[in-house]
């Protein structure tokens, strides 16, 4: 397949370099987890690992951003441990969403999603992809789109603002299409970057992440977690950052009360990415219900932040509580990961992907109390 784009190349030699010195002695003991929780190398050798999809069979297929690559993770004896990366794609522009659906592989790729039909019959020899969508925005800023499928069947796409602060109109926003690419239209918007967002199962609302605009200095704004049940709300930006501060530049323009606060306040520059229910009966009862959020970390902060994955417990459709799940990839002030997405495998365990090691996680609970309520 010929869609290599020449300034990923570069952008990829960092990745892979970052991914063979991390990944083989990764200090996995600094990893704090609740008791009865463990975590493991579910799979090294995965330069730039991004967002995940997970196929019933148990494949996991994984996005990029400076590789350009997608790749499927084959565990077939089912021990935890992959035993083979293979890419489905290479020379792509930030493919960093990926979804799967009816044994169809949909990836996005900044200006254009693309369908990997029939995938699972094909891995060692991928299909040239159908281009279902090439009408999204191609600015590389923000670019690196997210993908997932809602309970309605339509494939959600994020659209990130195309700079740190501006108004742009069919910008900072979350679209959703069917999955022949056609009926392009917004369901949300005021969003400056989400690179993560999921379903309640119970409800079937959406939830998401938000990333806050920079350099109104370390502890402002804070980065977001959404709720929008429905389609037509508008979040705020470029006007309005968190529940009640208005942008410098823009927020003359309108009040914050116009638009839908945030759910949650996360801290300011954390970066959040993936986030994703717990529906499953392998983790205790008690996070049932549940978001894991993965914070990517601080990269403009003075003192670094994030580099952690947090879970948030709802009452009543509202954050109730947000604790700390998994933290260590911080030392002090220098990291060796950076969690970026969360997945399910089907056997319960959670992955947790790191664009900085190149690795993906996974993560398991072995207590007493699993699945009792």
């Amino acid at each position: 397949m010929n869609l290599r784009i020449g300034w990923v190349g570069a952008l990829a030699l960092f990745g892979a370099m970052a991914s063979h010195a991390f990944a083989a002695e990764l200090p996995l003991q600094a990893i704090r987890l609740p008791p009865g929780f463990h975590i493991q190398v579910y799979a090294h050798n995965v330069p730039d690992a991004r967002s995940m999809a997970v196929a019933p069979d148990g494949t996991v297929f994984v996005g990029s951003r400076s590789a350009g690559k997608v790749y499927a993770l084959l565990d077939r004896d089912h021990d935890g441990h992959v035993e083979e990366v293979l890419t489905i794609a290479s020379g792509l522009r930030m493919p960093n969403g990926v979804a799967f659906r009816n044994g169809n592989l949909y990836v996005a790729a900044v200006d254009r999603i693309l369908r990997f039909n029939k995938i699972l019959d094909h891995l060692r020899e991928p299909p040239e992809p159908q281009v279902i969508n090439d009408t999204l925005p191609s600015d590389n800023h923000h670019g690196w789109r997210y993908l997932r499928f809602g309970p309605d069947g339509l494939l959600y796409v994020g659209i990130g603002a195309p700079c740190n602060i501006c108004l742009q109109p069919n910008y900072a926003q979350i679209k959703r299409l069917r999955t022949d690419g056609t009926q392009l239209q917004t369901y949300a918007r005021g969003i400056r970057n989400t690179v993560g967002f999921d379903w309640d199962p119970n409800t079937k609302e959406l939830w998401f992440t938000d990333n806050g605009r920079d350099w109104l200095g370390d502890d402002r704004p804070p980065d977001e977690l959404n709720h929008a049940p429905r389609a037509g709300m508008n979040f705020g930006f470029p006007f309005c950052h968190g529940a009640d501060i208005p942008d410098p530049e823009f927020g003359k323009q309108h009040s914050c009360s116009e638009f839908t606060p945030p759910a949650l306040a996360l801290g300011a520059h954390v970066a959040p990415l993936g986030v994703h229910f717990y529906d499953g009966s392998k983790f205790p009862a008690v996070y049932r219900g549940q978001m894991f959020i993965a914070e990517h970390g601080s990269w403009n902060r003075s003192s670094k932040v994030g580099y952690r994955i947090v879970s948030v417990r709802l009452e009543h459709d509202r954050p109730a509580e947000s604790k700390v799940f998994a933290q260590g990839w911080l030392q002090g002030q220098k990291a060796w990961g950076r969690p970026v997405d969360i997945a399910w495998l089907p056997d319960g365990a959670m992955l947790v992907s790191d664009d900085y090691a190149g690795v993906v996680y996974r993560i398991t609970y072995s207590g007493a109390d699993r699945g009792k309520d």
